[in-house]
């Protein structure tokens, strides 16, 4: 029998895999575990489906559009950047991608040798990993405390730094924790790549979902940091888009290109009619996100206040639609909890173990979730906790 790689062989195994597929097997299973928007994509971008498939033989959207994307969507992503996140580029130095995600995985392979490093929090979100250790990249972490937050500690970070590091990985608002990461911090961290000439990519997948009035600042908005970051934003989560698999980075032009280089030969391009759908999206006035913060934050507040009465000791998150709660009353089994929780009490969340060994004795909650299905997971779940 012929075998898979090496390198594929020693991906870790997903946890919230299986969790998915019991909780999808059973129509019992209230999940607050899934990573996406549960609003439905808003009305004027499905009527553009319509709109565009009617006049598909003058959008062309059943060729190839260029690997970079269509220029009508670099040009208006790059008006987006600067408007809302100071981050100044030109439609050159914007790339489109199928998500973030895909973003994500170029920038490692354009960036890392084999045996060369990238810094990452920990927890932190779980498809950084596997990206890097599938380019022969090697992930260093910086541990994330409780009492501080989940707030990156640039103290850590100058520690971990070696010869052999390459880029710093930033997510805020931040997926598992909520964290929104502080102007403070940022500027010490972009202090950091400065001085030993390091990349950093920033994760901004959640930018438009934060809470309490805090406020989200892109590094790459700083002076002297244009040829340092890049930033890498998606439709998904902004625009509940998830499933058009759309999304882009904007950055330093030669690295741009070199991803431009690698995606041609991993999907080629995105699709054309998310990219169409992309550049409507970027046009739309700001209540439909809006409209789906507000229920997010309504969510928020009730999940985290019932979380804390159960005993699961829980910060109230800044951004993004995941609480992260400590287990230790219960237990500091993450795995352990989550799989009795989904088999006793039909309730799927993901154990904190998924987002890193710094994950050990948490649990990430979603609240993209209805909330008569939040009111009711957390019934079945105070009925669970009295039993053990």
């Amino acid at each position: 029998m012929k075998e898979v790689s090496e390198r594929e062989r020693d991906l870790p195994p997903s946890v919230i895999g299986k969790l998915l597929q019991l909780a999808s097997e059973s129509r019992d299973v209230i999940s607050l575990s899934v990573g996406e928007p549960d609003f439905e994509t808003p009305l004027p971008l499905i009527k553009e489906v319509a709109k565009i498939s009617r006049a598909y033989k003058k959008n062309k959207m059943n060729h190839y559009s260029a690997p970079q994307g269509i220029l009508e969507l670099r040009e208006a992503i790059a008006k987006k950047l600067r408007r809302e996140n100071k981050v100044h580029v030109s439609p050159d130095e914007v790339l489109v991608t199928a998500g973030s995600q895909e973003a994500l995985f170029a920038g490692f392979l354009c960036t890392l040798d084999p045996s060369e490093e990238v810094i990452l929090s920990n927890p932190g979100y779980l498809g950084y990993i596997p990206a890097i250790e599938l380019v022969n990249g090697v992930p260093r972490y910086v541990t994330l405390r409780e009492s501080e937050g989940f707030e990156m500690n640039p103290d850590l970070i100058r520690k971990a730094v070696t010869k052999k590091t390459r880029v710093i990985v930033l997510n805020s608002p931040s997926n598992p924790t909520g964290t929104v990461l502080r102007k403070k911090v940022l500027e010490e961290v972009a202090d950091i790549a400065v001085d030993k000439d390091l990349y950093i990519f920033s994760d901004e997948a959640y930018e438009k979902l934060i809470y309490d009035d805090k406020k989200h600042v892109s590094i790459g908005s700083f002076n002297g940091m244009k040829e340092y970051v890049a930033t890498f934003q998606t439709f998904s989560k902004s625009y509940a888009m998830c499933g058009y698999r759309l999304g882009y980075a904007a950055g330093p032009k030669e690295l741009i290109e070199a991803m431009n280089k690698s995606i041609h030969y991993m999907t080629l391009c995105p699709p054309h009619l998310s990219q169409l759908l992309g550049v409507k999206a970027l046009s739309l006035p700001g209540k439909y996100t809006e409209q789906m913060r507000k229920e997010y934050d309504r969510r928020r507040k009730f999940l985290v206040k019932r979380l804390n009465e159960l005993g699961l000791r829980t910060g109230m998150p800044e951004g993004a639609f995941y609480t992260f709660s400590n287990i230790s009353s219960y237990g500091k089994n993450s795995g352990d909890f989550a799989q009795k929780l989904l088999q006793k009490a039909k309730v799927a969340v993901v154990p904190g173990t998924e987002f890193g060994s710094g994950g050990e004795g948490y649990i990430r909650c979603s609240y993209a979730t209805d909330y008569k299905h939040i009111e009711k997971a957390l019934e079945r779940v105070e009925r669970f906790l009295k039993r053990i």
